[in-house]
C-alpha cells in the first residue's frame, strides 16, 4: 500500500487531550477503511506565521500512514468537515524515515546548517564606503 505523511493543525482552544484524541479519531477512520496508522507525533501548541480563522496558535499533529488512496481521501474529507481542524497537508512518500521527525529532535541532533562563510566581509565593505 502507498505510504503517506500528514500534518494537521487544530484550534488553539482545545486541550492537549482533545488534540491527541483527534489523532486517535483519524487513526480509527483509516483503520475502518483498510489502512493503518504506523506512527504519530503530537508536536504541541505552536505559533503560526499568520492568523487562521482568528487563531494565532494551533495544535500540530503528525501522522505516518500506510493506507489505500480511498482511505486517505475519506480521512481528508472528514478532516475538512471537522470544526476543530484548521489546516491539513498530506504528502505521499516512497519510504518513511526511521526515528522521530525533525520537529521532535533536539537542536543539537539536527546537524549543522552548513558553512555560512566568512562574515567579516560586510565590515570591510562598510569601511570602504566611508
Amino acid at each position: 500500500m502507498p505510504l503517506y505523511e500528514h500534518v494537521f493543525i487544530s484550534r488553539q482552544d482545545l486541550s492537549n487531550a482533545q488534540a491527541e484524541g483527534l489523532i486517535e479519531h483519524f487513526g480509527t477512520v483509516l483503520a475502518d477503511n483498510g489502512g493503518k496508522l504506523l506512527e504519530h507525533e503530537y508536536w504541541g501548541v505552536k505559533t503560526m506565521a499568520y492568523k487562521i480563522n482568528k487563531n494565532r496558535k494551533g495544535h500540530y499533529a503528525y501522522l505516518r500512514t500506510d493506507a489505500p488512496a480511498t482511505a486517505i481521501q475519506e480521512m481528508e474529507r472528514l478532516m475538512r468537515l471537522h470544526d476543530d481542524v484548521m489546516r491539513l497537508l498530506t504528502i505521499k512518500v516512497d519510504a518513511h524515515e526511521d526515528g522521530p521527525s525533525v520537529q521532535m529532535q533536539k537542536r543539537d541532533e539536527r546537524g549543522d546548517r552548513g558553512d555560512r562563510g566568512d562574515r567579516g566581509d560586510r565590515g570591510e565593505r562598510r569601511e570602504r564606503r566611508n
